[in-house]
């Protein structure tokens, strides 16, 4: 059984996955093994890989180690949430896609896709949840803070003003998700724009075709246990431990590709 890791989410590491964006990485583990260099003669018939027996194939998803300790990012955040954020609320949404993976897959064996509204909705819910935490770890680093520099820091200048208004529009941004959610720094391929925006829950609100960036999870499990009601305050801490260089990456390969 093929497993679907979420290093792929490293856009500037595995180039050739560029294209793909990170909103689609649900597909991106799975087409990246057949889009690249497979059938060189267009002719040639692509192999199936489904057993005709009904014993279709399906990925596994797993929950990726962080790139540096639970304590690392203290006093932003506390070693205490990040191991209780890392190793159980992302390890459910991991669970959470496997097990809808599952039965989508018992779905097609038996013809019988009574119910597929739901397991629809938990694999977005679930998978979504996986990809968000999955570049949020990234985006963050020890040694982060500070302002972004180079092209990317020229390009939030040109769009937005100053570093200053974007970090004020993002702060706010994720100040105002209504309930649970994230804010999210997207690159937008169709105007060729960066765009802050909110995403409720895991997967509502999302920006279609767009790369995330940069973002922060504002849901209550992320922040209440150090920082209680006060999401302001957690959310100021946070620019502490941006990393910088992660975003700069993701948006130079998010823009090279389009």
């Amino acid at each position: 059984m093929a497993r679907k890791d979420v290093p792929l989410l490293e856009l500037h590491r595995r180039r050739v996955l560029q294209g793909l964006g990170l909103a689609g990485v649900g597909a991106l583990a799975g087409a990246s093994a057949q889009g690249v260099g497979a059938n060189e003669n267009e002719d040639d018939e692509p192999e199936s890989d489904v057993d005709l027996d009904g014993s279709y194939g399906t990925g596994e998803y797993t929950l990726p180690d962080l790139p540096y300790a639970y304590d690392a990012l203290e006093p932003a955040i506390s070693e205490r949430i990040m191991e209780l954020h890392h190793s159980a609320h992302h390890q459910g949404y991991v669970d959470g896609t496997n097990d809808a993976l599952e039965r989508l897959q018992e779905m097609r064996r038996s013809d019988d896709f009574e119910g597929i509204k739901r397991v629809k909705r938990d694999l977005s819910f679930n998978l979504s949840g996986h990809v968000n935490h999955s570049v949020f770890w990234r985006n963050m680093s020890p040694d982060g803070g500070g302002d972004p520099e180079g092209e990317f820091c020229q390009r939030l200048i040109e769009e937005f003003g100053s570093v200053e208004r974007f970090r004020e529009e993002f702060s706010e941004a994720a100040k105002a998700v209504e309930s649970n959610g994230w804010a999210w720094l997207f690159y937008e391929p169709v105007g060729d724009q960066l765009l802050v925006g909110q995403v409720e829950s895991q997967n509502r609100l999302a920006h279609q075709d767009a790369t995330p960036l940069l973002g922060l999870d504002v849901w209550e499990h992320a922040y209440y246990l150090q920082y209680e009601n006060e999401r302001g305050e957690y959310v100021d801490s946070w620019w502490d431990v941006v990393d910088w260089d992660d975003v700069a990456a993701r948006f130079e390969a998010a823009e090279e590709y389009w």
